[in-house]
């Protein structure tokens, strides 16, 4: 099975090409272009120099959130371009387990997942690594890191802090949170070869969608939702008082 996977869920952008579990190639790219500049011309460069054609693609796989609003976007638009002519199935994927994939053979190590959400918050998931497999430790969330500090507190063994929040997460935790590490450079940023790892578990799950349904997972609402939420709630708090007072 021929897995084409991407990645565009914050300021690094990858594609990635693998065939029966192996990674066949990947393109890495963290430049400050925007994705919607990077992301098409790495994937054709990709499948051109692999000798590789779109239509020889079984899966498209990509970051589905959480992450940068803009970025899931533009991957989750590409990754529907990309199967729709084809009829191609689409994975779905959870950006935090596609970023502790990458360590799954550091055994029974604690991998802490963290992109920065920003309002002292991170987008976080815990794993276990298993070797070959990941146990899920907590859903995918948004969390202060606080609480998340007050929780990593529970587990004895060595954490990996993995992922584009890694180095906010462990400056801030790493004096209460005992057993913190950061994960090696070369495996903290998030990479579209956990993607297509991430997506051999929806194939064997049957986790795959049609490209009319593939969609972003947010899993917080946009800055410019919740400014618009705040206004029209103080808005009808003004509303209610002037009543009071006719």
């Amino acid at each position: 099975m021929n897995i084409l996977a991407l990645e565009s869920s914050a300021a690094a952008c990858s594609a990635a090409l693998c065939r029966d579990g192996e990674l066949l190639a990947q393109s890495f790219q963290c430049s400050g272009l925007t994705h919607s500049r990077t992301l098409l011309p790495m994937v054709h460069d990709m499948l051109n120099n692999c000798g590789q054609r779109l239509e020889e693609v079984d899966v498209i796989a990509v970051a589905a959130g959480p992450g940068s609003f803009t970025g899931l976007r533009i991957g989750a638009a590409t990754a529907k371009g990309l199967a729709w002519a084809g009829e191609k199935p689409c994975a779905p994927c959870s950006t935090l387990e596609s970023m502790a994939w990458p360590l799954a053979h550091m055994e029974d190590r604690l991998i802490v997942c963290a992109m920065d959400a920003r309002r002292k918050q991170v987008y976080n998931a815990l794993f276990r690594a298993r070797g070959d497999r990941l146990e899920r430790i907590t859903p995918d969330r948004a969390i202060s890191l606080a609480e998340l500090g007050e929780e990593l507190k529970n587990f004895q063994e060595v954490k990996i802090v993995v992922g584009d929040g890694a180095r906010l997460c462990y400056n801030t935790l790493r004096e209460d949170v005992p057993g913190l590490v950061l994960a090696p450079v070369h495996l903290r940023t998030q990479s579209a070869w956990g993607v297509a790892r991430a997506a051999e578990e929806l194939v064997s799950s049957g986790g795959l969608v049609p490209a009319a349904e593939l969609a972003p997972v947010y899993h917080r609402l946009s800055q410019a939702e919740r400014e618009r939420l705040e206004r029209e709630q103080n808005t009808k708090f003004t509303i209610e008082g002037d009543q009071k007072h006719v």
